[in-house]
């Protein structure tokens, strides 16, 4: 088999990059054998590679069934989420001022291509060019606090692999225009409090999209 690094370390990756991308989707059962047939390697460093995912909050133990791909810790979720639609807000203000004209092109062609996704949808790149969009519009802010703290937000989310548009695939189409209106408010050199507050609805009406369709109540904040 073709790879790099040591046969632990192949199996790693390639693990994870079945979960990051939905493959494997929450409560997949990782049978130590299949999957060491599959790769063509010994179960050793399958199972290695299992415990590297387990202490990243990827895969859990349980007992009587073995490994599984962790779900989504609902609580976990909401809280990120609630504090990113406060810093995340602040910080894309606070950067407005520094997001110049090929910033913006870069945005708008960011979500030109997931409003081109939403024809075939794939929730796994529409998330990827996501975080992507949002990067490029908080990078520039000036508080290094603030942005450290989205950061940590945002890995959070990661170490979840929450793509909230698999669960709620409909909210892509709505995070689209609200992307264009955050762009429009930018680009006009709107006051700071009309895009922090347009930042943080736009990123509150995802994480309500997602109560909504777990029977939840819309968060307060």
């Amino acid at each position: 088999m073709n790879g790099t690094g040591s046969k632990s370390e192949q199996a790693y990756a390639q693990l994870k990059d079945r979960i990051l991308s939905g493959d494997y989707s929450p409560g997949y059962r990782l049978v130590l054998s299949s999957i060491a047939n599959d790769m063509g390697f010994s179960v050793v460093p399958v199972r290695e590679a299992i415990r590297r995912l387990e202490a990243e909050g990827l895969v859990t133990f349980e007992h009587n069934v073995g490994a599984t791909v962790a779900g989504i810790d609902p609580d976990l979720y909401l809280h990120t989420m609630q504090t990113l639609s406060i810093i995340e807000g602040a910080a894309t203000a606070l950067a407005a001022p520094s997001v110049g004209k090929d910033e913006l092109a870069q945005a708008r062609d960011l979500n030109r291509q997931m409003r081109e996704v939403l024809t075939d949808f794939d929730p796994v790149r529409f998330t990827r060019l996501n975080t992507e969009f949002h990067a490029l519009l908080y990078a520039p802010c000036p508080n290094p606090h603030i942005l450290d703290l989205v950061h940590r937000g945002w890995n959070r989310l990661g170490r979840m692999r929450t793509s909230t548009f698999q669960y709620v695939p409909q909210r892509s189409h709505a995070s689209v225009e609200e992307h264009e209106h955050l762009l429009d408010l930018i680009e006009s050199g709107a006051p700071a409090s009309d895009v922090e507050a347009a930042a943080r609805a736009h990123r509150t009406n995802t994480l309500n999209a997602f109560l909504a369709q777990n029977g939840q109540p819309p968060s307060p904040i």
